[in-house]
């Protein structure tokens, strides 16, 4: 490998970038928006559930109820309904989620030491927000029961009864329970196959489209120094990104790393590696930017964001899409981005994903040098 010829590739390739303000923006902007876009917008978390309430009973025990309700971070009481039929435009309408309706004697039939029901009424639109509040329901009954049954046994002056088995809960590595906290650094992966794939997807087919594909190859230059020349400048770009992007995790979300930063960045620049070899693969297979753009969407940018574990669980996914997502390298980094973000882990628990992307590497480099070596390089 020569590294005049080398740095002569990369010039110009740096010099395209630099009067392509398309390919600066895909480079940083649309980086930069996604974050932000993310970073506030999406949230997995269930709070503040709307809630529209009917008091039929209209006694200070229903209203002590519906107190405790509204008291709770997770309800918010919208409005006090007439009657059910009104709760049902409620939800109708989906000015509300959730619909509470304490039926008449709910007050008296406690107070003479019988049960009560009250009704709820929910959206089940979105299964994962409603299965969510509906478990936040519940837990909210558990404890006004318990308040319940200890007011029933001190006026029958008996001790609390302790049950024979009590949960201690105590969550690991994201303790508040925020989404957040995994979605900042999830995001890191999808935006390195912004910057890396789908802007290297382009640049040998740009090559092919303009005609100086032969040109090249016409010159002493190697594949490997060709492949070199064109990507050292999308290394870069796409490791300031992520420098950006842990940067304004930790200033506008809070989201800060537990482990080493060292260690990030070279699992970060591992992924980048396989990200650069893989938008050359496609830009070399295709020979078109049309198809290498529509192609880079397909096999990076949309992977990433859907099956590697970042927005949605693979295990909830059917056995054909568990097997293709051992084949997406944002598996594998958002793994070891969870493992430093909030694990606290090392290189010797995480070696097993750092030697996948160093495999993935290897081979789509290979790939790439057989292509181009047949193209008369």
């Amino acid at each position: 490998m020569n590294p005049r010829k080398i740095n002569a590739v990369m010039r110009k390739e740096f010099i395209h970038l630099i009067r392509d303000p398309r390919s600066l923006i895909l480079a940083f902007i649309i980086p930069l928006s996604l974050i932000l876009l993310f970073g506030y917008a999406l949230s997995l978390d269930v709070d503040n559930v709307e809630t529209v309430v009917v008091d039929y009973d209209h006694t200070a025990m229903s209203r002590d109820l519906i107190e405790h309700l509204d008291a709770s971070i997770y309800f918010q009481i919208k409005a006090y309904a007439r009657n059910a039929n009104e709760v049902g435009e409620y939800l109708d309408h989906g000015s509300a989620t959730l619909g509470i309706i304490i039926p008449p004697g709910f007050a008296r039939k406690i107070k003479s030491d019988k049960g009560s029901p009250i009704q709820v009424l929910m959206d089940g639109s979105d299964p994962n927000f409603s299965n969510m509040a509906r478990g936040y329901v519940n837990a909210f009954v558990a404890g006004y029961n318990n308040k319940l049954l200890l007011s029933f046994l001190n006026r029958n002056g008996l001790e609390r009864i302790n049950p024979p088995v009590e949960g201690r809960i105590r969550v690991w590595f994201n303790e508040d329970l925020e989404s957040r906290k995994f979605i900042i650094p999830g995001l890191i992966a999808v935006i390195i196959m912004i910057a890396g794939a789908m802007l290297t997807s382009l640049v040998i087919a740009r090559e092919y489209e303009n005609g100086t594909m032969e040109t090249i190859k016409s010159l002493p230059l190697s594949a490997l120094e060709l492949l070199v020349g064109k990507s050292v400048p999308y290394f870069f770009i796409a490791l300031t990104n992520v420098f950006i992007s842990v940067l304004l995790g930790q200033l506008l979300f809070g989201v800060v790393m537990k482990a080493s930063f060292w260690l990030m960045i070279f699992g970060s620049s591992l992924y980048i590696f396989v990200a650069l070899a893989l938008g050359l693969l496609i830009s070399t297979v295709t020979k078109s930017q049309l198809m290498a753009n529509q192609g880079a969407i397909l096999l990076t940018y949309l992977p990433s964001l859907m099956l590697s574990n970042f927005v949605f669980p693979i295990t909830n996914m059917p056995s054909v899409l568990q097997l293709f997502t051992y084949i997406v390298p944002a598996t594998y980094y958002i793994d070891i981005l969870s493992g430093i973000y909030l694990k606290d882990l090392t290189f010797t628990q995480l070696w097993g994903d750092f030697a996948v992307l160093s495999l993935m590497f290897i081979v789509l480099a290979a790939l790439n040098m057989r292509l181009l070596k047949k193209e008369g390089l």
